[in-house]
């Protein structure tokens, strides 16, 4: 017969595996950035925390020695049509997800394998749900807690929607239903789910079968700090994402073609961010600048930012990144799901012809008063949320070990 003791181990000894799909320190999406944000906050919160990922071909940085890497490889299919073929026929040959399918490797399972032989984990971190083809190998050994970005389902299932070929349809159609299980299964099988939205949070909770805790952390803006003064606006209207995202790309569109036409010529836009390439010299009154070297000065720079965000799960990033940078916000509702912010500098539109009266209201009407009262409620608001981020973590990972079992036999 097993007894069971409970013993709590001390936050400044809690030992960390993270394991994620790309190394996110440098920051170059919104995936890594939550990711990093997750890593920094436990760190901060006395862990020490391994983290195994990835690196893109054209990455050039030296991992610290926390950071494991397991290979290089290419992420992103655009960049690799040749390995999209590769990746395709390893999903089925393997029953996975294109999206999980792309980030699995021999080399990956051997790493994981070794870490585990080496090292005694307390928490384990699932980071993403393309990677649940490795929770077989992390599974009653310690506490696992997976965080799900986004609703990955719900992603293809608009995309599905959205198909205008049959070939398309059925490959969306496919990803909706092997990705729907994969998480199902994955929040079964951790002890616990991490999101990033009170939405996300609610539909792992409901799953079938769950009986784990889920719950939905706070995540802070890519920014350490809010902008404590007022910088110089140098252009009316900005624009920043990354807009090889399908999502964010459909939004950009959609606001050249149906708000843009509502705005006075007067008016003076700037998009910053790669992949929106097609706008070079297409409007007299807009800027394409591409990558810039800060996102925090750029849209601190703009009297308006424009969230025109028109689908997809999980919390925007750059959405907490606009509200730290003190400008003028217009969003649609996508744009601010997961932030329940209520402040005079930002407005929420649906409608084409009233984002763009919104705009045009607040391009008109800025001052420097105005902006800097509206700074101090969003200020202390940002801040709230970031005491919260790091309170639930330190909570969350409390909990792990208080309850955490050493099975000794009696």
């Amino acid at each position: 017969m097993n007894n069971v003791m409970f013993t709590c181990v001390p936050m400044k000894s809690a030992n960390v595996l993270f394991l994620t799909t790309v190394i996110p320190s440098q920051k170059r999406g919104g995936g890594e950035v939550a990711s990093q944000a997750f890593i920094d906050g436990l760190r901060q919160n006395g862990c020490q925390v391994s983290v195994v990922g990835y690196m893109r071909k054209d990455d050039y940085f030296d991992p610290s020695p926390h950071e494991l890497l397991v290979e290089k490889r290419y992420i992103e299919t655009r960049k690799a049509p040749l390995y999209a073929v590769f990746w395709i026929v390893l999903s089925f040959l393997l029953r996975l997800p294109y999206s999980a399918a792309k980030y699995y490797s021999n080399t990956y399972i051997k790493l994981v394998k070794f870490l585990l032989k080496e090292q005694q984990y307390d928490v384990i971190f699932i980071d993403h749900s393309q990677l649940a083809w490795l929770s077989k190998l992390v599974n009653n050994r310690t506490k696992v807690i997976f965080i799900a970005h986004n609703i990955e389902r719900e992603i293809y299932l608009s995309h599905l929607k959205k198909s205008n070929n049959f070939l398309g349809k059925w490959l969306y159609a496919r990803e909706a239903k092997l990705v729907g299980r994969m998480e199902s299964e994955l929040s079964k099988e951790v002890t616990e789910v991490w999101t990033l939205t009170e939405h996300d949070a609610n539909y792992f909770s409901q799953l079938e079968g769950n009986t784990n805790l889920v719950k939905a952390l706070a995540l802070p803006p890519n920014s350490d700090r809010t902008v404590d003064k007022v910088i110089e606006k140098k252009f009316d209207i900005g624009l920043i994402g990354s807009w090889t995202w399908k999502f964010n790309e459909e939004g950009l569109r959609w606001f050249f073609k149906f708000v843009y036409p509502e705005l006075s010529s007067q008016v003076s836009i700037h998009v910053a961010g790669k992949g929106a390439e097609w706008l070079r010299e297409k409007y007299p009154n807009v800027r394409y600048e591409g990558f810039v070297p800060s996102a925090q000065a750029f849209m601190a720079e703009a009297k308006v930012i424009a969230l025109p965000m028109r689908g997809g799960s999980g919390i925007q990033i750059k959405t907490l990144d606009a509200l730290a940078s003190g400008s003028a916000i217009i969003a649609t509702p996508p744009s601010m799901r997961g932030i329940s912010l209520i402040s005079p500098i930002v407005k929420i539109a649906e409608q084409p012809q009233d984002f763009a009266r919104l705009l045009s209201v607040e391009v008109s009407d800025w001052n420097t008063q105005k902006n800097k009262i509206a700074q101090e409620i969003t200020s202390d608001w940002l801040k709230t949320r970031r005491k919260r981020f790091q309170n639930d973590i330190a909570s969350s990972i409390e909990d792990k070990f208080q309850a955490m079992p050493q099975m000794l036999k009696s």
